[in-house]
Protein backbone atom coordinates (compact mmCIF):
# COMPACT_ATOMS: atom_id res chain seq x y z
CA UNK A 1 0.00 0.00 0.00
CA UNK A 2 1.04 3.37 -0.77
CA UNK A 3 1.25 5.88 1.67
CA UNK A 4 -0.23 8.82 1.19
CA UNK A 5 1.69 12.25 1.22
CA UNK A 6 -0.46 15.08 3.19
CA UNK A 7 0.04 18.29 1.18
CA UNK A 8 -1.64 21.90 1.00
CA UNK A 9 -2.16 22.20 -2.68
CA UNK A 10 -3.80 25.11 -4.83
CA UNK A 11 -4.12 23.25 -8.37
CA UNK A 12 -6.21 24.80 -10.55
CA UNK A 13 -6.74 28.04 -9.03
CA UNK A 14 -4.19 29.61 -11.52
CA UNK A 15 -4.15 29.66 -15.55
CA UNK A 16 -1.39 27.78 -16.69
CA UNK A 17 -0.72 30.01 -20.12
CA UNK A 18 -0.05 33.58 -18.53
CA UNK A 19 -1.32 32.84 -14.54
CA UNK A 20 -5.02 34.39 -14.24
CA UNK A 21 -5.97 33.57 -11.42
CA UNK A 22 -9.18 31.46 -11.70
CA UNK A 23 -10.04 30.87 -8.24
CA UNK A 24 -9.86 32.96 -4.76
CA UNK A 25 -9.89 29.98 -2.92
CA UNK A 26 -7.01 30.07 -0.13
CA UNK A 27 -6.03 26.45 -0.69
CA UNK A 28 -7.05 22.96 0.15
CA UNK A 29 -5.56 20.19 2.19
CA UNK A 30 -5.48 16.76 1.45
CA UNK A 31 -5.75 14.40 3.33
CA UNK A 32 -7.63 16.62 5.36
CA UNK A 33 -7.44 13.85 8.17
CA UNK A 34 -4.11 13.89 7.86
CA UNK A 35 -3.52 17.61 8.89
CA UNK A 36 -5.39 17.32 11.96
CA UNK A 37 -2.67 14.86 13.38
CA UNK A 38 0.47 17.23 12.62
CA UNK A 39 -1.02 19.69 15.32
CA UNK A 40 0.98 19.36 18.43
CA UNK A 41 3.69 18.93 16.26
CA UNK A 42 7.22 19.64 17.61
CA UNK A 43 7.86 21.19 13.90
CA UNK A 44 6.66 20.50 10.05
CA UNK A 45 8.64 20.84 7.11
CA UNK A 46 6.87 22.10 4.05
CA UNK A 47 8.43 21.03 0.84
CA UNK A 48 8.09 23.82 -1.98
CA UNK A 49 9.05 22.41 -5.51
CA UNK A 50 10.06 24.49 -8.88
CA UNK A 51 9.08 24.60 -12.20
CA UNK A 52 7.41 21.87 -14.51
CA UNK A 53 6.24 20.02 -11.66
CA UNK A 54 2.30 18.65 -11.59
CA UNK A 55 0.72 16.86 -9.23
CA UNK A 56 3.11 13.87 -9.57
CA UNK A 57 6.00 16.03 -9.26
CA UNK A 58 5.46 17.70 -6.88
CA UNK A 59 4.49 14.63 -4.63
CA UNK A 60 7.53 13.18 -5.52
CA UNK A 61 9.64 15.90 -4.37
CA UNK A 62 7.92 15.48 -0.35
CA UNK A 63 9.36 11.75 -0.67
CA UNK A 64 12.78 12.82 -1.66
CA UNK A 65 13.05 15.66 1.09
CA UNK A 66 11.55 13.46 3.52
CA UNK A 67 13.74 10.43 2.82
CA UNK A 68 16.52 12.34 3.32
CA UNK A 69 16.26 14.69 6.13
CA UNK A 70 15.01 11.22 7.77
CA UNK A 71 18.71 10.02 6.50
CA UNK A 72 20.29 12.57 8.41
CA UNK A 73 18.14 12.05 11.89
CA UNK A 74 15.27 14.41 11.52
CA UNK A 75 12.44 12.80 11.95
CA UNK A 76 9.15 15.87 12.25
CA UNK A 77 6.75 15.88 9.59
CA UNK A 78 7.39 16.73 5.93
CA UNK A 79 4.94 18.22 4.09
CA UNK A 80 3.87 19.86 0.29
CA UNK A 81 3.34 22.48 -1.36
CA UNK A 82 1.50 21.91 -4.30
CA UNK A 83 0.87 25.02 -7.36
CA UNK A 84 0.27 25.46 -10.87
CA UNK A 85 4.17 25.25 -11.89
CA UNK A 86 3.77 23.15 -14.92
CA UNK A 87 3.01 26.23 -17.02
CA UNK A 88 2.49 25.67 -21.10
CA UNK A 89 5.71 25.20 -23.16
CA UNK A 90 7.66 25.23 -20.20
CA UNK A 91 9.93 22.05 -22.21
CA UNK A 92 9.94 24.02 -25.30
CA UNK A 93 12.44 26.81 -26.14
CA UNK A 94 10.74 28.59 -28.33
CA UNK A 95 8.46 28.76 -25.34
CA UNK A 96 10.56 28.83 -22.59
CA UNK A 97 10.77 32.80 -21.37
CA UNK A 98 6.78 32.93 -21.40
CA UNK A 99 6.75 29.51 -19.71
CA UNK A 100 9.36 30.88 -16.91
CA UNK A 101 7.52 34.67 -16.80
CA UNK A 102 3.82 32.74 -16.29
CA UNK A 103 5.52 30.17 -13.70
CA UNK A 104 7.16 33.59 -11.67
CA UNK A 105 3.32 35.02 -11.68
CA UNK A 106 1.66 31.93 -10.47
CA UNK A 107 4.88 31.49 -7.59
CA UNK A 108 4.06 35.45 -6.32
CA UNK A 109 0.60 34.53 -6.33
CA UNK A 110 1.08 31.55 -4.39
CA UNK A 111 2.66 33.38 -1.49
CA UNK A 112 -0.78 34.66 -0.08
CA UNK A 113 -1.89 31.04 -0.14
CA UNK A 114 0.69 29.65 1.86
CA UNK A 115 1.02 32.24 3.91
CA UNK A 116 -3.37 31.70 4.82
CA UNK A 117 -2.03 28.32 5.33
CA UNK A 118 0.67 29.07 8.23
CA UNK A 119 -0.92 31.94 10.27
CA UNK A 120 -4.41 29.17 10.03
CA UNK A 121 -2.03 26.33 11.14
CA UNK A 122 -0.32 28.19 13.87
CA UNK A 123 -3.75 28.65 15.12
CA UNK A 124 -4.54 25.76 15.70
CA UNK A 125 -0.78 24.77 16.35
CA UNK A 126 1.13 28.07 17.87
CA UNK A 127 3.97 26.00 19.31
CA UNK A 128 4.51 24.28 15.79
CA UNK A 129 8.10 25.61 14.43
CA UNK A 130 7.32 25.73 10.78
CA UNK A 131 10.37 24.88 8.20
CA UNK A 132 10.35 25.68 5.08
CA UNK A 133 12.27 23.94 2.26
CA UNK A 134 12.04 25.56 -1.62
CA UNK A 135 13.85 24.10 -4.24
CA UNK A 136 14.27 26.68 -8.08
CA UNK A 137 11.08 28.33 -8.48
CA UNK A 138 10.21 27.45 -5.16
CA UNK A 139 12.34 30.14 -3.32
CA UNK A 140 9.74 32.63 -5.05
CA UNK A 141 7.07 31.15 -3.49
CA UNK A 142 8.23 31.31 -0.31
CA UNK A 143 9.64 35.27 -0.86
CA UNK A 144 6.46 35.78 -1.74
CA UNK A 145 5.23 34.18 1.34
CA UNK A 146 7.44 36.15 3.44
CA UNK A 147 5.90 39.45 2.24
CA UNK A 148 2.28 38.40 3.10
CA UNK A 149 3.45 37.12 6.66
CA UNK A 150 5.35 40.19 7.34
CA UNK A 151 2.47 42.47 6.98
CA UNK A 152 1.10 41.16 10.59
CA UNK A 153 3.67 38.66 12.05
CA UNK A 154 6.95 38.32 13.60
CA UNK A 155 8.66 35.28 13.88
CA UNK A 156 6.35 33.09 12.87
CA UNK A 157 9.22 30.77 10.53
CA UNK A 158 11.70 29.06 11.60
CA UNK A 159 14.17 28.72 8.95
CA UNK A 160 14.32 28.23 5.02
CA UNK A 161 16.38 26.45 3.04
CA UNK A 162 16.81 27.32 -0.39
CA UNK A 163 18.34 24.48 -3.20
CA UNK A 164 19.19 25.81 -6.64
CA UNK A 165 16.98 29.22 -6.00
CA UNK A 166 15.60 31.31 -8.79
CA UNK A 167 15.42 34.25 -7.01
CA UNK A 168 17.84 37.26 -7.29
CA UNK A 169 21.03 37.53 -5.61
CA UNK A 170 20.84 40.89 -4.07
CA UNK A 171 17.57 40.18 -2.01
CA UNK A 172 19.20 39.02 1.05
CA UNK A 173 21.24 41.91 0.85
CA UNK A 174 18.30 44.19 -0.70
CA UNK A 175 16.55 47.29 1.48
CA UNK A 176 13.04 46.08 0.72
CA UNK A 177 13.68 42.37 1.45
CA UNK A 178 16.42 42.00 4.03
CA UNK A 179 14.27 43.79 6.88
CA UNK A 180 10.95 41.05 5.85
CA UNK A 181 13.64 38.29 6.28
CA UNK A 182 14.85 39.00 9.40
CA UNK A 183 11.45 39.70 10.87
CA UNK A 184 9.53 36.69 9.91
CA UNK A 185 12.45 33.80 9.87
CA UNK A 186 13.06 33.17 13.62
CA UNK A 187 16.42 30.65 13.32
CA UNK A 188 18.53 30.80 10.00
CA UNK A 189 17.85 31.15 6.23
CA UNK A 190 20.56 28.80 4.14
CA UNK A 191 21.12 29.14 0.58
CA UNK A 192 22.79 25.73 -1.01
CA UNK A 193 24.20 27.55 -4.16
CA UNK A 194 26.05 26.22 -7.23
CA UNK A 195 28.25 27.82 -9.79
CA UNK A 196 27.94 24.85 -12.14
CA UNK A 197 24.08 24.36 -12.60
CA UNK A 198 22.95 24.22 -15.80
CA UNK A 199 19.50 25.42 -15.82
CA UNK A 200 20.31 28.73 -13.74
CA UNK A 201 23.54 29.41 -16.01
CA UNK A 202 21.38 29.20 -19.14
CA UNK A 203 18.21 31.45 -17.26
CA UNK A 204 21.33 33.90 -16.49
CA UNK A 205 22.70 33.58 -20.00
CA UNK A 206 19.72 34.23 -21.59
CA UNK A 207 18.40 37.66 -19.38
CA UNK A 208 15.41 35.12 -17.95
CA UNK A 209 16.59 35.52 -14.40
CA UNK A 210 19.31 37.83 -13.89
CA UNK A 211 22.18 36.90 -11.36
CA UNK A 212 19.91 33.67 -9.43
CA UNK A 213 20.87 33.40 -5.79
CA UNK A 214 21.05 30.22 -6.28
CA UNK A 215 24.03 30.14 -8.81
CA UNK A 216 26.54 32.26 -7.64
CA UNK A 217 25.42 32.94 -4.34
CA UNK A 218 24.35 36.45 -2.41
CA UNK A 219 25.61 39.86 -3.20
CA UNK A 220 26.41 42.75 -0.71
CA UNK A 221 26.08 42.81 2.87
CA UNK A 222 23.24 40.17 3.93
CA UNK A 223 20.90 40.22 7.22
CA UNK A 224 22.82 38.07 10.08
CA UNK A 225 20.31 35.11 10.11
CA UNK A 226 21.63 34.47 6.11
CA UNK A 227 24.19 31.31 5.21
CA UNK A 228 24.86 29.79 2.09
CA UNK A 229 27.02 26.65 1.47
CA UNK A 230 28.68 25.85 -1.78
CA UNK A 231 27.55 22.82 -3.10
CA UNK A 232 28.22 20.54 -6.54
CA UNK A 233 25.17 18.53 -7.55
CA UNK A 234 25.07 16.91 -10.45
CA UNK A 235 22.52 18.63 -12.16
CA UNK A 236 19.39 21.14 -11.23
CA UNK A 237 16.81 18.58 -10.34
CA UNK A 238 15.80 18.88 -6.43
CA UNK A 239 17.24 15.15 -6.33
CA UNK A 240 21.06 16.26 -7.01
CA UNK A 241 20.43 18.90 -4.49
CA UNK A 242 18.90 16.84 -1.43
CA UNK A 243 21.43 14.48 -2.33
CA UNK A 244 24.55 16.70 -1.26
CA UNK A 245 21.98 17.62 1.64
CA UNK A 246 24.66 16.70 4.97
CA UNK A 247 22.96 18.43 7.65
CA UNK A 248 19.44 19.72 8.37
CA UNK A 249 18.43 21.80 10.22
Amino acid sequence: MIKIIPRISTRGYYELTYGKTIKNNPYFLYPKKDFEKLVGSKELVIMIHGLRNDNAGAIAKVVLAKNRLSYLGYHYPVIGFSYDSNTIGAHLLKHAKRALSTGQIIAQKNGRNLALFIEDFKLTSPKTKIRLIGHSLGSQVILSTIEHLAKSHTGIIESVHLFGASITSDVPSSKKYGPLLDKIIRGKILNYFSPTDEVLNWANKEKFVKGPLGLDGATGKTLSKYAQKLVHPKNHRFASYVAVLNSFP
